[in-house]
């Protein structure tokens, strides 16, 4: 089953794959499956707990090789280290207890997060205090880790995430452990970062309703095939009921949107934390695994690339 979004005239989609399998301990996590992202787009990558969504992302990393088919990332093969990516892995809970300043730990992620102060010339001292001027980080820059909470390091990870200017933001779960307020927050930080810079987010999450007001599209995984679309064509009974390989009821209540197992809130259930049944090893990444390079583009491509099943 094939994708075919539509692409801005003259643009290369930002990520393509074509009949792409991956496959994790011998199971296939995603199944001769073909899509591509635009420039501009926001998209909310979803699925139960397993279904891929970390290992999609590893894998437009260059960190893991699908077992069939072509991913490309602007045009070219994916491969380790491509400056054309910003990551934010998910595991994250070390920084919490760290004394580094927010200004030096934005500046490690140029140095390949070596450990100790980085010692960074003009250049990337330039592009450091650039991003954090993106994300609202100024009034951040001089206090530790250890001070700030979890909404006010996210701002720094996604810092992180800008040095160098990527085309592409991969974000594995970055509101985990965010209260609903922080949550909104970071999900409008990142909307607005995207949309003033013109580059492709994809941003994956436990649950879709902090997502709604900022997605052009959803990526569902499940049962090893991805289905992508709007929010209307995508979250929907028989087409989520396919994912999970069990009958799925969606429920539209006061602009939130419910997706129930019986009377089970799946995604709640699902969610507590995405591993896709494996550890976070994001070796090969240098620790936030990400690169970076030019982006800019346009803003908002194809809202309406239409699929159900990809």
């Amino acid at each position: 089953m094939n994708l075919t979004g539509r692409t801005p005239q003259g643009a290369a989609p930002v990520l393509e794959l074509e009949d792409v399998t991956l496959e994790l301990g011998g199971r296939a996590i995603l199944r001769n499956t073909s899509l591509q992202v635009n420039q501009g787009e926001f998209i909310g990558v979803l699925g139960p707990n397993g279904a891929g969504k970390t290992t999609l992302m590893r894998a437009v990393l260059g960190l893991v090789p699908a077992a069939s088919g072509t991913i490309r990332v602007l045009g070219q093969p994916v491969m380790r280290g491509n400056p054309s990516i910003g990551y934010m892995p998910q595991t994250r809970s070390a920084l919490a207890g760290r004394r580094v300043r927010g200004r030096d730990f934005v500046a490690m992620a140029a140095d390949g997060h070596r450990w100790g102060l980085p010692h960074a010339d003009a250049k990337t001292r330039a592009d450091v205090e650039r991003v954090l001027d993106l994300v609202g980080g100024r009034a951040l820059a001089a206090r530790p880790l250890s001070e700030l909470s979890g909404g006010e390091r996210q701002r720094l990870l996604l810092a992180q995430c800008l040095l160098g200017n990527p085309q592409l933001l991969l974000l594995d779960e970055p509101l985990i452990s965010l209260d609903p307020h922080h949550q909104k927050s970071v999900v409008e930080l990142v909307r607005n970062v995207q949309q003033e810079l013109g580059i492709a987010v994809l941003f994956s999450a436990h649950e879709l309703n902090p997502l709604l007001h900022a997605l052009d599209r959803v990526l569902y995984l499940g049962s090893g095939v991805a289905a992508l679309g709007t929010v209307d064509e995508v979250i929907t009974g028989p087409v989520l009921s396919r994912l999970y390989g069990s009958p799925i009821d969606v429920m539209r209540v006061k602009g939130r949107i419910f997706v129930m197992s019986g009377d089970v809130e799946v995604e709640k259930h699902d969610h507590e934390h995405e591993d896709d049944a494996h550890g976070h090893d994001h070796g090969g990444a240098s620790g936030h695994g990400h690169s970076h390079g030019h982006s800019q583009g346009h803003h908002h491509a194809s809202r309406d690339g239409h699929t159900n099943d990809v």
